[in-house]
């Protein structure tokens, strides 16, 4: 590459981090002062909800047994078979929850914001909502934020206790395992630093799909084809982002509760 286009790229890719941050900052203002928007709030989170739900079923109780089935045949050879149900609410509870219920409501969510936001900026509509005076980042963004953040905070839950059933089903009817067994190991290996950590990954993971989605939308350009590619860069970047801040998330988590 050219060393004039690379120097091109980098100060684009600078401008972009600095424009995330200011819309980011100005959404987080908006919750300081009215109006508020509840109406936009609760649609938001019917949509991201209801309409999540049965991917996050789904993800969650596949999820849980492919964990047991995977991980009991290797726990038998040590004669730790009887463990399964601690693996996997471990695992589901302290990571794979958080994560997979953040990707796929990615998946779905990122991609809808910058696809409807994006439409609104190229049919000019954004500029509509200012010249009648309405901020488009307290109208739009800030709901979503408040949504995806509170939203994925319980299907992240729901995607645990699911996965904890996905392992339990598999375990007692496929692997003949006790059930009892199952649910008292899973129980007892949880401590409130596992649950924790798993709680507080959501609330981190729905900003950044929210203002990944909305900074992409609100920053379209070229028409139709602005719109899809403004829609793919939401995905992709909103889920490189949850799986690094995951990272960073859990060393943090781990240096002040030592697991």
């Amino acid at each position: 590459m050219p060393a004039n286009r690379l120097d091109e790229v980098a100060k684009q890719s600078v401008l972009s981090v600095q424009n995330y941050a200011t819309l980011s900052a100005r959404a987080l203002g908006t919750f300081l002062n009215r109006p508020r928007y509840l109406a936009d709030f609760i649609t938001q989170a019917d949509s991201i909800g209801v309409g999540s739900l049965p991917i996050v079923l789904l993800t969650g109780f596949f999820t849980g047994g492919v964990l047991a089935l995977q991980s009991a045949s290797t726990l038998a050879q040590f004669g730790a078979a009887a463990i399964t149900g601690q693996l996997v609410s471990f695992s589901m509870i302290k990571e794979l929850g958080p994560v997979l219920t953040s990707l796929m409501v990615s998946g779905r969510n990122a991609s809808g914001m910058a696809s409807e936001l994006g439409s609104m900026r190229v049919t000019e509509q954004l500029d509509a909502m200012r010249a009648l005076g309405t901020d488009p980042v307290r109208k739009l963004v800030g709901p979503r934020i408040v949504a995806t953040v509170v939203v994925l905070f319980f299907l992240t839950i729901i995607s645990d206790a699911v996965g904890t059933l996905g392992g339990a089903a598999v375990s007692i009817f496929m692997l003949g395992q006790d059930g009892s067994q199952y649910f008292h190991t899973a129980y007892q290996s949880l401590r409130y630093a596992d649950i924790l950590q798993g709680l507080v990954k959501p609330i981190f993971f729905g900003f950044i799909i929210a203002t990944i989605g909305c900074f992409y939308g609100m920053n379209t350009k070229g028409g139709t084809q602005g719109v899809g590619r403004s829609t793919t860069q939401a995905v992709v970047v909103s889920s490189v982002l949850i799986i690094a801040s995951d990272f960073v998330i859990s060393r943090f988590m781990i240096g002040i509760f030592g697991r």
